[in-house]
């Protein structure tokens, strides 16, 4: 899912698009298959309003902790354009949160024991606001992301550097 182009302005082009890494789905899948093998055995061993009650809660379990969380994370996204950074969620109201590369300061990442090993990290952008820094957490390959955006930062505040060098 990108950035629709009716809210792209004049000139700006998407660079990449990338939401959360999939481990962060690693306890969602865990209650499917769970929920999934349990209801299906209890369905099995019993009959009538005790077998329907098995099921019904079975089906509850799975689309309360698998189907939204997935949701979440599919509908849960961060776009870098040429001019700014996007965030963008939710299910039924979207929202969403607009940086403009001009007005970011910093630009970091960190990477834990098990960040390294799945080839993630969390994402760190500072900008020139009252607000906190935006975390984005389980970025995959976070540093080609973090070398993308701070180039395109860079970029954005010595816009003659750029053509200076061509």
């Amino acid at each position: 899912m990108t950035v629709s182009k009716k809210l792209l302005i004049e000139d700006e082009r998407e660079i990449l698009t990338v939401r959360t890494h999939v481990k962060a789905l690693f306890g969602s899948v865990l209650v499917l298959v769970l929920a999934a093998g349990a209801g299906g055995y209890g369905a099995a061993v019993t009959d009538g309003v005790v077998r329907t009650v098995v099921i019904v809660v079975a089906l509850v379990v799975i689309v309360w902790w698998a189907v939204l969380p997935f949701l979440r994370w599919f509908t849960w996204t961060y776009t870098v354009t040429n001019r700014r950074l996007i965030e963008q969620k939710g299910l039924l109201t979207r929202t969403g949160r607009i940086i403009p590369l001009t007005r970011i300061n910093d630009v970091s990442y960190e990477k834990h024991l098990t960040d390294r090993i799945l080839g993630c990290g969390t994402l760190i952008v500072h900008d020139a606001s009252e607000q906190a820094g935006l975390q984005i957490r389980d970025v995959p390959n976070v540093e080609d992301v973090h070398r993308r955006l701070t180039t395109l930062v860079f970029e954005a505040h010595h816009p003659a550097t750029n053509d200076e060098q061509i």
